[in-house]
C-alpha cells in the first residue's frame, strides 16, 4: 500500500525532502549480506510505498507540498531534481506569495478555508496514482503558522474526505527557550485539532534533536539541515520495509495500519515518540561494532528512564516490582521519572536479527495494568541494514515521554491567556477566546489520562 505524504509550511517541506532522501539512498545501497532477490523486494515494497514511476524512470515521491510562501518549496523541487535519483512532481505543490505570519489563526482560518479546493484537489490526484492508498503522513511544525494552522486545517480535510484511511501526523515540538512569542498558543491550538482529526502524532523535540547533533554526531556549528537529517534517519528506521510477525517472510503491506494497530490500542492515547540506537557520524561506522544484547539492554533502559538518546542515561531508574502497590515505591518510582507505557514497537535491521531476544519489552511492569504485555509489544525485523549501519534498532513507544512537555506548554499557554496577552491577535481572525478554552480542556485531559497510567 502507498502512502501521501503532506509536507506543510517550511518546516515539512524541509523535513520532507530529507525524509525522501535518506529513504532513497538506503535503497539504492544494496546490502551485500542479503540476496539479490531480498535486496529486490525491499526496493520493490520501499517504491510501492513512497514513489511513483516516471517515465523517464526516474522516481516520483507521493507527495503534496503546501506552504504560503514559494521560496522554501521552490527550492525543494530544485534540490530533488537536482539529485537524478528522485524527484517531486513539479504539479504537487501549492503556495502563495503571502505567510501567516507564526499566527495560528491565520493559517487555519484564513488561508485553510480560502485554499481548501485546491490543495484537496492535489491530493486527490496524488492519491488516485496510488494503486492502493495506505493513508496519509503529514509533515508539520507546531510553533509557526502556517505549519500548525494551515496544516491543522488539512488534517481535519483529509480526515473528512477520507474518513477510512489512516493518518499519522509528524509533529515537531518547538525549541523550549522560544521561537517565536506566540508559539505556546500555537501549540496548543495545533495539538488539540490534531488529537480530534488524526489517529497518532509521532512528535520529535527540537531540543532532544539538537543534543544529538552536538553529542552523537559531534557536529559543531548545528545548521537545521543536521537537525532535519537526524530526524529523517530515525523516520527512515521505522517506515522504510520490515517483516511484521503476521507478514511472515513478506514484507509488510500497510506500514500505516500495522503501526496504528500495535501502538493506538485507545483513541484517548495517540502520542508516538520514537528514538533509535545506534546514531552517530558516518565515518565512524567502520570503526564501531555493536551486539545485539548491548543494544537492546541500552534501548529499554532508554524506555523506562525516559532517556532520549544513548548518552546520559539514568540506570537509576528500575521498573515497580511485580504486586507492589504501596506508596513508597510509587511515589520513588515516580520521583526516579519511571516512564509507563501504552505499547511499544521494536524495529530490528540487519545481521542475525532472528536470534534476538526481546524478551526484556514483554516486562509486564513497563506497561499499564490493563494492557496485556502480549499485545502492548510487537517487534518488525529485516535482515537488510538500514543508511549504513550494520546493526540498528528503532523504539516506536506510546508512553508518558511527552507528559512534563506537554504540561510546560500548556502551563505557558495558559499563563499568557489568563492575562489575555496576543489574544486579540487570534480574535481578528476568527479564533474566539472559547475556542483557547476548548483546547485547553482537551490537553488537560490527554494530560490527565497519561498521568494516571
Amino acid at each position: 500500500m502507498s502512502i501521501v505524504t503532506v509536507q506543510l509550511g517550511q518546516c515539512g517541506n524541509q523535513i520532507g525532502h530529507e525524509v525522501f532522501n535518506t529513504i532513497c539512498g538506503d535503497v539504492r545501497g544494496t546490502h551485500g549480506l542479503c540476496s539479490k532477490k531480498e535486496n529486490e523486494s525491499y526496493r520493490d515494497a520501499c517504491t510501492e510505498r513512497f514513489f511513483s514511476e516516471a517515465e523517464s524512470g526516474v522516481p516520483v515521491a507521493r507527495a503534496v507540498l503546501v506552504d504560503m510562501e514559494p521560496k522554501v518549496i521552490s527550492q525543494t523541487l530544485s534540490t530533488a531534481a537536482r539529485s537524478g535519483y528522485w524527484k517531486y512532481d513539479d504539479r504537487s505543490h501549492f503556495c502563495q506569495k503571502q505567510g501567516s505570519g507564526n499566527n495560528w489563526a491565520n493559517g487555519y482560518s484564513v488561508h485553510g478555508p480560502r485554499h481548501k479546493e485546491v490543495i484537496m484537489n492535489l491530493v486527490q490526484k496524488e492519491v488516485e496514482k496510488c494503486d492502493r492508498l495506505g493513508g496519509f503522513f503529514t509533515i508539520m511544525s507546531m510553533a509557526g503558522g502556517t505549519g500548525s494552522g494551515l496544516g491543522a486545517f488539512v488534517t481535519q480535510c483529509l480526515r473528512d474526505g477520507f474518513p477510512t484511511s489512516f493518518l499519522l501526523n509528524h509533529v515537531i515540538w518547538p525549541y523550549g527557550t522560544g521561537e517565536v512569542i506566540v508559539q505556546n498558543y500555537n501549540s496548543v491550538l495545533t495539538l488539540s485539532h490534531l488529537y480530534q482529526s488524526s489517529d497518532a502524532l509521532l512528535v520529535h523535540e527540537n531540543d532532544v534533536v539538537h543534543k544529538i547533533c552536538a553529542q552523537l554526531m559531534h557536529i559543531k556549528q548545528i545548521s537545521f539541515r543536521d537537525v532535519n537529517q537526524v530526524i529523517a534517519h530515525q523516520l527512515g528506521s521505522v517506515f522504510q520495509p520490515a517483516y511484521t510477525a503476521e507478514a511472515g517472510l513478506h514484507y509488510s503491506r500497510n506500514p500505516l495500519g500495522d503501526l496504528m494497530e500495535t501502538l493506538v490500542p485507545h483513541p484517548e492515547f495517540k502520542m508516538l515518540g520514537l528514538r533509535n540506537i545506534p546514531q552517530m557520524p558516518e565515518n565512524s561506522l567502520a570503526y564501531s561494532t555493536f551486539s545485539w544484547p548491548g543494544l537492546i539492554k541500552h534501548l529499554r533502559q532508554m524506555l523506562i528512564a525516559n532517556a532520549k538518546m544513548e548518552e546520559g542515561i539514568d540506570w537509576q531508574v528500575r521498573p515497580p516490582c511485580p504486586g507492589s502497590s504501596n506508596a513508597w515505591s510509587h511515589s520513588a518510582n515516580k520521583q526516579l521519572h519511571f516512564n509507563t507505557s501504552i505499547a511499544n514497537l521494536v524495529v530490528l535491521r540487519g545481521r542475525e536479527t532472528h536470534s534476538v531476544d526481546l524478551g526484556s519489552f514483554r516486562d509486564p511492569s513497563l506497561y499499564t495494568s490493563w494492557l496485556n504485555p502480549q499485545v502492548a509489544f510487537n517487534a518488525w525485523k529485516t535482515p537488510r541494514a538500514f543508511n549504513k549501519y550494520e546493526k540498528s534498532a528503532a523504539l516506536v513507544s506510546n508512553s508518558q515521554f511527552l507528559l512534563k512537555p506537554l504540561d510546560n506548554v500548556v502551563g505557558k499557554a495558559w499563563n499568557m491567556f489568563a492575562s489575555k496577552a496576543y489574544v486579540h491577535q487570534y480574535t481578528k481572525f476568527g479564533i474566539e477566546e472559547e475556542d483557547f478554552l476548548d483546547s485547553f480542556t482537551a490537553l488537560e485531559q490527554v494530560i490527565s489520562s497519561y498521568t494516571t497510567l
